[in-house]
């Protein structure tokens, strides 16, 4: 058996970075009701028929309970101006709701108005790989606006450039579009 170099976790990390994602703010409510959110760009879709989605998170995380226990959860694409929400939910403020427009989803879920796209999802699947959790969703519910979408790549906040067409910048309305449900 062929034993693999141990790996440098921060060049590992540097490298991983090169790929751009998009950026989420997923929520939930935890056991008491109050909405919990996290920032993660881990989010990407599985599949279609039917509509499953994932998205992962540290198994660290002082969230991961308010996840386990509802059994739902909401991605909230974040559009290209939302970039402070990303970095006020990626910290360790208490309430990351405080001052936060949102209105409630299925289950009471807190959907964060202004978002670029939204999927409202039952937990379909909770995988334990590595040192993260990943979370398969069936989406029950989406909706999405023209605009641009806020991305990270190489460390740092970025927005998309269309390679193939001039670009139409439409200004997002102040709140997310009403979500259109999916046939059960």
């Amino acid at each position: 058996m062929t034993t693999l170099p141990a790996l440098d976790t921060s060049d590992l990390r540097r490298a991983l970075g090169r790929f751009g994602t998009g950026v989420t703010i997923v929520s939930t409510l935890d056991a008491q009701g109050a909405p919990v959110g996290v920032t993660a760009n881990s989010f990407s879709s599985v599949s279609l028929e039917p509509p499953i989605v994932l998205w992962s998170l540290r198994r660290a995380s002082p969230s991961l309970a308010a996840f386990d226990t509802t059994g739902r959860f909401v991605i909230n694409v974040l559009a290209l101006e939302q970039v402070e929400l990303s970095r006020r939910f990626a910290s360790p403020l208490a309430d990351k709701f405080a001052g936060v427009g949102h209105t409630p989803g299925l289950g009471g879920l807190p959907v964060v108005d202004g978002c670029a796209a939204v999927f409202e999802c039952r937990t379909e699947q909770r995988l334990e790989v590595g040192d993260h959790i990943l979370f398969l969703g069936l989406v029950e519910a989406y909706g999405h606006q023209v605009g641009p979408t806020l991305l990270y790549c190489q460390g740092q906040y970025a927005q998309g450039v269309n390679l193939e067409t001039p670009e139409v910048r439409t200004p997002a309305p102040a709140r997310t579009a009403p979500c259109a449900a999916v046939p059960s």
